[in-house]
């Protein structure tokens, strides 16, 4: 290799350099800009609390909604099953953009195909799309089963994926006994989790059904496993450590819907498509199982009504289980459907974590925090912040609506709060977006907000730390290879909260209060 330095520039600062610089000042003249002080007056506007009472008044616009849509949460869920691809109906476009925020989070690919539907689609319809695109992806890629979600596009014209899919298999494209699972998704209603449930669902229901078995909850083999849903998950490390607490109980179990082979996939040289995954034979079984075990129970709505109902079988439901008190309730249900003990190691861990919690509290009680997630993870983090003292003090739910049982997720939320001293404060806002959370930063200030990537430019404006955790992160690495469930999640959750309290204290203070112990 040359010893000559390569002169790269740093993306980071090109565009400070002075050419760039007067570009843009040179591009004004064509543009009719405000002027410097117009732009700060607004600025300062909207930072008032004048302005945040109109923001609120808003009805007719949403300004940067903390959700994605309703194929992404199903390009997710498809991938959680072995040799499964993932067909989007709709555009191109559609599907780069599922992809890519999947793989933005998790740094890796995410294999998806789509119809490519474009203007004639949109206006004769996809079926020539689909049938040609299922027959290529068959070919071309060899899964075992597809499964196709839709978009805006073909949910607004009414494409009929039933009869699509059964003209596919008339005309020879597919097999008649190749699976093609499929579920409605449009873009236009909903969210990602919603999406999620609706795919989970329709997989377990359409396999089963395929299958002509009749489901025994409790009888045969399969009787003595336990299915384990753990929804639209964002953190490969979650199903380690799920794995780890099962493990720990010496219990049989099937993970129904396990994508973290495709986002945790080993560099080998050699890329395959698919990952790991439920296996595809396993899901029709899973009708026998002892009980199953939810861990985002307002996720995964549908897929619980579909178990119970269809199934017939006991169905444990949990929010997502953050903190000791969480998962003190996660190892009571595992230990009630299986009749099985908690295991000392567990209980050793759990003592470890409430050490850790003695040895940081000092540095966390009191302080105020802004909370950004999904309902499941939201409850979740909740219950880890009152338990370590924490006073969550603005709580915000995109997507926690009437449609996702939003008023029965707002009451468990608000007598969860009720429930400790460090509730007190809390509000909180459902299906509200980041541009509301904006206004309440700046004008109801706290110590750190607790969100995704998207959430740091209002933490930024406001001048406080984010603490990163949920979907999606992009500007951080690998967070995702670390659990946050189960005692050991706690611990990690701990550990990244206090650290950037700690590093809040070193940065704004100095002198005596520039400790070297903390």
């Amino acid at each position: 290799m040359s010893k000559e330095k390569l002169n790269i520039p740093d993306y980071n600062t090109l565009f400070t350099e002075e050419r760039y610089v007067q570009q843009r000042e040179n591009k004004k003249q064509f543009e009719a800009p405000c002027t410097e002080q117009e732009t700060a007056e607004a600025l300062a506007y909207s930072q008032s609390a004048e302005y945040m009472e109109k923001n609120f008044e808003r009805k007719a616009v949403v300004i940067n909604p903390h959700k994605a849509c309703q194929p992404l949460g199903s390009v997710m869920a498809a991938l959680g099953f072995e040799k499964t691809l993932p067909f989007v109906h709709g555009s191109q476009g559609c599907n780069s953009y599922f992809r890519s925020h999947l793989s933005r989070h998790f740094k890796e690919p995410t294999p998806a195909v789509s119809s490519s539907m474009t203007e004639d689609a949109a206006v004769f319809g996809g079926m020539s799309n689909m049938i040609d695109g299922l027959e290529n992806a068959v070919a071309l890629y060899k899964p075992e089963m597809v499964a196709v979600c839709t978009t805006c596009m073909a949910e607004v014209i009414g494409d009929d994926l039933t009869a699509f899919i059964g003209n596919a298999r008339q005309k020879g494209a597919i097999a008649e006994d190749f699976p093609v699972t499929y579920a409605n998704t449009p873009s236009f209603i909903g969210s990602h989790i919603t999406g999620y449930d609706a795919m989970i669902k329709n997989i377990l229901n359409q396999l089963f059904d395929r299958s002509g078995l009749t489901a025994a909850p409790g009888t045969g083999e399969e009787g003595e496993k336990l299915n384990v849903l753990l929804g639209f998950e964002p953190y490969t490390g979650n199903f380690a450590e799920i794995r780890k607490i099962l493990n720990a109980f010496d219990t049989k179990y099937t993970i129904l819907g396990d994508h973290s082979g495709n986002y945790d996939s080993p560099a080998t040289g050699e890329y395959e498509y698919y990952y790991g995954g439920t296996k595809l034979a396993d899901v029709p079984k899973a009708a026998n199982a002892l009980g199953s075990l939810v861990l985002q129970k307002y996720t995964l709505k549908k897929t619980q009504e579909y178990i119970s109902g269809t199934w017939k079988q006991q169905v444990s439901s949990l929010s997502t289980p953050l903190g000791v008190k969480a998962t003190d309730k996660l190892l009571e249900a595992i230990s009630e459907l299986t009749g099985l003990p908690v295991p000392a190691s567990l209980t050793e861990e759990r003592g470890r974590v409430v050490d850790a919690y003695a040895d940081s509290h000092p540095y966390l009680h009191g302080k105020r925090v802004a909370l950004v997630g999904d309902p499941d993870l939201l409850l979740g983090l909740i219950g880890f912040c009152l338990e370590v003292g924490i006073e969550p003090v603005h709580i915000l739910c995109s997507n926690g609506d009437v449609e996702f049982d939003g008023k029965k997720w707002k009451l468990e939320v608000e007598e969860l709060l009720a429930s400790s001293p460090y509730g007190s404060e809390a509000t909180v806002y459902v299906g509200k977006d980041l541009w509301h959370l904006r206004s309440l930063l700046l004008n109801d200030p706290v110590d750190l907000a607790i969100g995704s990537s998207h959430v740091k430019f209002a933490a930024k404006d406001a001048g406080i730390p984010l603490v990163r955790v949920g979907f999606p992160i992009f500007d951080r690495h690998h967070m995702h290879r670390n659990p946050i469930i189960g005692y050991q999640g706690a611990l990690n959750l701990l550990t990244l909260i206090v650290n950037i309290v700690l590093e809040q204290l070193d940065t704004n203070n100095s002198g005596f209060n520039y400790d070297l112990v903390r």
